[in-house]
């Protein structure tokens, strides 16, 4: 008979909190920006998240262990540059498949450099027709290179964030 081992435990207690009140002690992070209109590019911009589009829309995805972000799906990105990369492994927390509303949260694992939890989404306004992407987070750092940097991670966190709903956008 085969064991499998247990999953790695999140690296952080409030697992799941990026679908409402934030908790203290992290760095609280938020930007939702217009993409487009009609729900027809709300349902492509929300598939496209679910396969990770932003993700690999920034270069960053490595590996999955599902073809689409589930709960519990593992999944590892590759932050910095060439060999000074660090590979930064995660888990999916809970999807988001509402009416208005797309997307998915994952959680820092061990060996990632940040602890938190960050929630990628697509939101449908249906009062003007627009489409808005969102990218909230909740971290702190992990590790010792992470605390040194300080307010550069968090510009380097809102550079990406951008990047991240640049993904979304019609060409």
């Amino acid at each position: 008979m085969s064991q499998s081992a247990a999953p790695a435990p999140f690296t952080y207690p409030d697992v799941g909190a990026t679908r409402g009140e934030f908790p203290p002690g992290y760095h609280h992070f938020r930007l939702r920006l217009r993409i487009g209109s009609g729900r027809a590019f709300f349902e492509r911009a929300g598939e496209q998240i679910r396969a990770y589009g932003m993700q690999r829309g920034t270069g960053i995805f490595q590996h999955a262990t599902t073809p689409t972000a589930e709960p519990g799906t593992e999944l590892t990105v590759r932050l910095g540059l060439g060999p000074l990369g660090i590979n930064a492994p995660c888990r999916v927390v809970y999807v988001l498949d509402e009416p208005d509303r797309r997307g998915f949260a994952y959680g820092t694992l061990p060996g990632h450099p940040e602890i938190g939890e960050e929630l990628f989404a697509v939101e449908y306004d249906p009062t003007d027709d627009s489409v808005y992407g969102i990218v909230v987070a909740f971290s702190k750092p992990g590790v010792w290179y992470v605390r040194l940097g300080g307010p550069i991670v968090r510009l380097i966190q809102r550079w990406f964030a951008h990047r991240y709903i640049a993904t979304l956008r019609p060409n």
